[in-house]
């Protein structure tokens, strides 16, 4: 426990500097300021538990939306490539029946040959063409096979696409109704988290913004519970727990990196 809190505090290492730096910067207390921060937090955890209720909705909706473009794209390629097939077994028979007519000239053109060798050559050019039409045929047939199998795959996946949107509907409608439910509760939340970090100096406002993103339940501030860190429940010395019921500097719990605050704050 001890040895992965550290690692966090050690990533947190330019956000506690920045903080010592801003101990004496600024009109405001030191108690003025750790006040406001722990105000941002508590309003920042009220905002954090609004998104929470939408739970994996807006992930949800991002998914289908991915998945919805990828099937359509799917869609498309198929399509273009049943055209080519198409296109492909068209050209095929084309080419047979040319072959066809061509081997019906030569048949009928060995009713007024004059020799076997002339004969004999007409025999061989029917014979090309007959092969050339069993090589088309061969060709048609495989492409036949090759479409309807494309065809099928095309029907799937514009299915797909259709049941994904109707899915998607529906999650929209999830996501719109728990959005206006909380919408003005988050706005004005918002509005007074921007209204409390306007108050805080630059300096200890990008140390809060980075502890934050780095604790894993979003919390940068936290009282003292029972001796005890609240964010990663390691002990603090009764020493330190004094320094911060003073309030007169900023303290970071030694573990996990978080700003350390009296538990009078709560009220």
């Amino acid at each position: 426990m001890t040895k992965k809190t550290t690692k966090v505090a050690g990533a947190n290492a330019g956000s506690f500097t920045d903080l010592q730096k801003a101990e004496q910067e600024g009109a405001l207390t030191m108690e003025e300021k750790l006040r406001l921060l722990y105000q941002l937090q508590t309003t920042d955890s009220q905002i954090d538990k609004i998104l929470l209720l939408r739970g994996e909705l807006p992930l949800e909706v991002e998914d289908l939306e991915d998945d919805i473009k990828g099937l359509a794209t799917r869609v498309e390629n198929l399509q273009k490539e049943i055209r080519g097939i198409e296109k492909d077994i068209a050209s095929r028979r084309i080419d047979a029946d040319n072959a066809r007519v061509m081997a019906a000239k030569y048949e009928a053109q060995q009713g007024n040959v004059k020799n076997s060798r002339e004969f004999d050559s007409l025999s061989k050019e029917i014979e090309n063409q007959n092969l050339d039409v069993e090589l088309a045929e061969k060709y048609i047939r495989e492409f036949s096979i090759l479409l309807k199998d494309r065809r099928e795959k095309l029907e799937e996946a514009k299915t797909a696409h259709t049941e994904r949107n109707k899915d998607l509907e529906v999650k929209n409608k999830e996501l719109d109704v728990i959005v206006k439910e909380t919408s003005k509760e988050e706005d004005a939340l918002r509005k007074k988290a921007d209204q409390i970090a306007g108050r805080i100096d630059n300096r200890v406002l990008s140390a809060y913004k980075k502890v934050r993103n780095n604790a894993r339940n979003g919390l940068a501030v936290v009282t003292i519970k029972r001796g005890a860190c609240g964010g990663c429940f390691n002990k603090i010395p009764p020493q330190r727990q004094l320094d911060i019921k003073m309030s007169k500097k900023i303290i970071v719990c030694e573990y996990c990196g978080r700003i350390l605050v009296d538990p009078t704050f709560e009220e």
